[in-house]
């Protein structure tokens, strides 16, 4: 018995790796080499603000973790205690062994972008050193070639140089500046900052984890005339589509197809529409044109020109920004930048206007009661003071929201909920239907609700549209600070002031003339043929100086495009046409505190109205969300003609838009390929 032990422990001791001293002495006076240098850019003490003596020693702790998940704070502390932990237990001798064995390095999803870390000091040592507990340290178990991956990475957010370049080359760019690899980097990142990807098999391409949902459904199809000649829908000014693809591109990938809704795509860009004439609060401009993607199809092009009425006295505003706090909104792209939107937003509020804050994470609170926009020093003040953690109880925030804009209204005044999350609703929404109930409810009394989404990765598209179109207001996505200026300086008015509530489109096809047609886009905004009368059924709102774009594809009766081949029983009796008329475009919409709707009426004729570059351009937005969604309608017509027509028609473009939009067909051409 003793032989067998003894042979036992010799085959142990000649299976494990002599500890190398020469090895670790090296690797420690490297680390600690890095670290020096790291030190000696920090010269300046950290930022801090105010805070409650109450608590204190737990916010600093908490400020300090979250300070060395930035570039300077995460390589010192990596470096320390990776070494540390090479050193100090005994996997240390088979990492740091010559001959190292298992799989051969941790594999990194190198398709998706990497993000760029927020500028940040490095903390001082002392601070690192009296913070127990700052930094756990996960290992990667050691696991045959065949067991499938699982590596953390910190979130970091994109810059622009850095949008379109591969994260292998960003990696070899911050191991060279560093002196890590990737295995150290693995082994020292803070459970809070961490995403997940991970390869189901061998040989199979690594997939971030992504809880990304977009409300949307399947393109719309052809119908034929004959059978359905009605075609109904509610109006969208939404924008957020838009800007969630431009995001996705700038990104280096196509967008998700859901993600695309062609009309918010089209509506983004602003357009010279006539402007309303008499009392109607907008006006009409219907043009008849050739379809630039299929021969022998038509296109009636409808646009809506809100009125930009003078609003010098314009009413008291009362807003009460919702923000969520919660542990996912950490990144720089979520509430650093949310914090930068609403500065810019402050500077077009009025001496009489007045602000609240309201924040969600975990639970409800007032962090602003409401204030008047002249205090512009308090209102930044409690914006600075706000810090991302916790879980999301958007409807306890809700809730805590619209009882302080009740309080805050007044007779003649305007009271809006402004919401600004990455929609990562994930606590108190055990009942989604009671909380639509419960917008619908405080929008009929006068409260109103926009949605304003930041980040990606998390982005909860589907019930930040659900919300806002049972609120009344607007959705939109911001990506950039010229976005948030886009969506709350110079469309201010327009989000925030209704001119046309519950606005509905019904087009009536003459089957003599138009025997297929196909509505492009508004997927989302479809209502039945009875909803255009019912002056119950809730529909978008216009706002001042809004414009609205929709776009049908006709096909003509005796035109080879013809998609539907005749049926065997229908009925051939001929169709008199008296009128010559493509069809019928009839609007309602209910004035401002209105219950009862108005109706305009517009007969489509053939080659009606001029197809300006605005037309034009719009056309060319609407293919190319067609593409971005597989371009089942649009045969061999592709992202090149697209930028052709585009290119011809931008026009006028005082801001750049549109050179923006050709840019982004441009990319979208080449990850394409």
């Amino acid at each position: 018995m003793s032989d067998d032990f003894d042979d036992l422990k010799r085959a142990f001791d000649s299976a494990t790796p002599t500890p190398d001293a020469a090895r670790k002495a090296r690797t420690l006076a490297e680390a600690q080499k890095n670290f020096r240098a790291l030190q000696e850019g920090s010269a300046r003490a950290r930022l801090t603000s105010d805070a409650p003596e109450k608590g204190a020693f737990g916010k600093g702790v908490r400020r300090m973790i979250d300070a060395i998940t930035t570039r300077g704070g995460l390589t010192a502390t990596t470096a320390l205690v990776a070494v540390g932990f090479l050193v100090l237990t005994p996997l240390g001798d088979r990492v740091l062994a010559p001959d190292l064995s298992g799989p051969a390095g941790l594999r990194t999803d190198t398709a998706a972008p990497r993000q760029a870390p927020a500028e940040a000091e490095t903390p001082p040592l002392a601070d690192l050193a009296e913070a127990p507990e700052a930094v756990a340290v996960e290992t990667a178990p050691i696991a045959p070639a065949t067991r499938p991956i699982v590596i953390d990475r910190t979130i970091r957010a994109p810059a622009a140089a850095e949008m379109a370049v591969p994260e292998a080359e960003i990696l070899q760019k911050e191991s060279r500046a560093t002196g890590l690899t990737a295995m150290d980097e693995a082994l020292v990142v803070p459970p809070s900052a961490r995403r997940v990807i991970v390869a189901p098999e061998p040989g199979t391409a690594l997939q971030e984890a992504d809880t990304e949902a977009f409300a949307n459904e399947a393109p719309s199809s052809v119908k034929v005339t004959r059978d359905e000649p009605v075609s109904t829908f509610s109006v969208d000014v939404d924008t957020a589509s838009y800007a969630v693809v431009r995001s996705s591109l700038m990104a280096g990938m196509l967008p998700p197809e859901a993600a695309v809704r062609v009309e918010e795509m089209v509506n983004y860009f602003p357009y010279d529409y006539p402007a309303p004439t008499g009392d109607a609060p907008f006006s009409t401009t219907v043009t008849v044109l050739p379809s630039p993607w299929n021969a022998g199809t038509e296109l009636v092009h409808i646009g809506l020109q809100g009125t930009l009425p003078a609003i010098v006295d314009r009413p008291p505003l009362n807003l009460v920004f919702l923000i969520d706090t919660s542990g996912s909104m950490q990144a720089p792209n979520k509430l650093s930048l949310l914090k930068q939107s609403f500065r810019l937003m402050l500077s077009e509020l009025r001496p009489q206007d007045e602000v609240s804050i309201v924040t969600y994470a975990g639970s409800a609170g007032q962090v602003l009661p409401p204030t008047p926009a002249t205090e512009r020093s308090t209102i930044l003040a409690a914006l600075d003071r706000l810090e991302a953690g916790g879980s999301t109880a958007g409807e306890a925030g809700l809730e805590q929201a619209y009882s302080t804009a009740e309080a805050m209204a007044a007779d003649g005044e305007v009271t809006r909920v402004i919401l600004a999350t990455d929609g990562d609703f994930n606590v108190g929404l055990s009942d989604p239907s009671a909380l639509e109930d419960l917008i619908a409810r405080k929008r009929d009394s006068g409260t109103y609700l926009s949605v304003l989404g930041f980040g990606r990765g998390n982005l909860d598209d589907a019930t930040m549209q659900a919300l806002a179109q049972n609120g009344n207001g607007q959705a939109a996505y911001i990506d950039t600070l010229s976005e948030a200026r886009k969506v709350l300086v110079d469309q201010l008015t327009g989000a925030l002031f209704p001119i046309a509530g519950d606005v509905k489109v019904q087009v009536e096809f003459n089957p003599a003339r138009i025997a297929e047609y196909r509505l492009i886009g508004y997927e989302t905004r479809g209502l039945t043929r009875e909803d255009f009368n019912n002056d119950r059924v809730d529909a978008g709102d216009i706002g001042a100086g809004h414009r609205v774009t929709a776009i049908y594809e006709v096909t003509p009766v005796g035109s080879d495009a013809v998609l539907t081949g005749p049926l065997r029983y229908a009925d051939d009796s001929s169709v008199t046409d008296p009128s010559g008329e493509l069809g019928y475009l009839k609007l309602r919409y209910k004035e401002p505190g209105e219950e009862q709707s108005k109706l305009i009426e517009t007969p489509i004729l053939p080659e009606m109205g001029t197809a300006t570059p605005d037309v034009h351009f719009s056309v060319a937005v609407a293919g190319f969300g067609q593409l971005l969604r597989g371009g089942h309608y649009l045969g061999g017509w592709g992202f090149d003609e697209a930028i052709d027509l585009a290119t011809g028609a931008r026009g006028d473009d005082p801001f750049g838009y549109r050179a923006e939009a050709i840019d982004l067909m441009r990319l979208a051409e080449a990850l394409s390929r």
